[in-house]
């Protein structure tokens, strides 16, 4: 599989909410992914099942590319989407859901 480089938080939000897209960019990405006490692929894993508990489904179209980026699989982004609704709300996994399928279609 061949890496797709994303935009960065400067290149999508820089023009509107500059200081945002920095600290997201040089705190956020630049020092919390950075730290050496959960590898990416954990930091990844932790992050969608956060944003899928916390419905907010549109980030998803970020992270599960980075997430399979940082070698969690398909079937594992799968079980996780349906481990979380049980704990977040079928709702909420069937957004995530509907969500990674486009993104695996992709592909």
């Amino acid at each position: 599989m061949t890496e797709k480089t994303q935009p960065g938080p400067r290149d999508l939000f820089g023009d509107v909410a500059p200081a945002l897209a920095g600290y997201s960019e040089d705190v956020l990405f630049g020092q919390a992914w950075k730290s050496p006490e959960l590898s990416p692929r954990d930091r990844s894993l932790v992050t969608v099942a956060s944003l899928i508990t916390s419905g907010s489904s549109e980030q998803l179209g970020f992270h599960i590319p980075l997430a399979r980026q940082n070698g969690v699989t398909e079937a594992e982004l799968i079980e996780t989407i349906t481990h979380m609704a049980f704990y977040a709300g079928w709702p909420k996994a069937m957004s995530a859901l509907t969500v990674a399928r486009e993104l695996f279609r992709s592909a």
